[in-house]
């Protein structure tokens, strides 16, 4: 009962901590690299409307938020998790692949940045967040 308890603290914390992550670095990207004029990146319409203003630098806050995201949260459930930690560290890696997938149809973005976030930003950072993982917790 107690590992059962540990695995779905596991799942919620790394998808609670993932989202936290991603969302921190989405706000405070504008900040970061300011999106081009009149266009307001918490809006779909406006960012389907403003698109083709984007240069690749505008990208560089949403991949890292996705990537950053997932490799916390697949961290925190790796760490968590009583027993197929990696499993744990996959599931949150493909849970977030899944919303990027969703965001590919809903949020307009280049062919190049939707392929490039798909492929790198998830399943590669729940990887090295089960590499992590192993180097905190060795025994394990």
């Amino acid at each position: 009962m107690l590992n059962l308890l540990r695995n779905l603290l596991a799942i919620l914390l790394g998808i609670l901590l993932g989202a936290t992550v991603n969302m921190a670095l989405i706000h405070i990207s504008p900040a970061l690299i300011p999106p081009p004029a009149g266009v307001d990146v918490t809006n779909t319409e406006s960012l389907s409307l403003g698109i083709d203003l984007f240069e690749p630098k505008h990208f560089v806050m949403p991949f890292l938020a996705h990537a950053l995201g997932t490799l916390a949260g697949a961290m925190i459930a790796y760490l968590i998790a009583a027993k197929h930690k990696h499993r744990f560290a996959y599931l949150i890696g493909v849970f977030f692949l899944c919303g990027g997938v969703a965001a590919s149809f809903m949020i307009p973005a280049p062919g190049w940045f939707i392929a490039l976030d798909l492929v790198i930003a998830y399943l590669p950072m729940a990887w090295f967040a089960i590499l992590a993982g192993q180097r905190i917790q060795p025994h394990h």
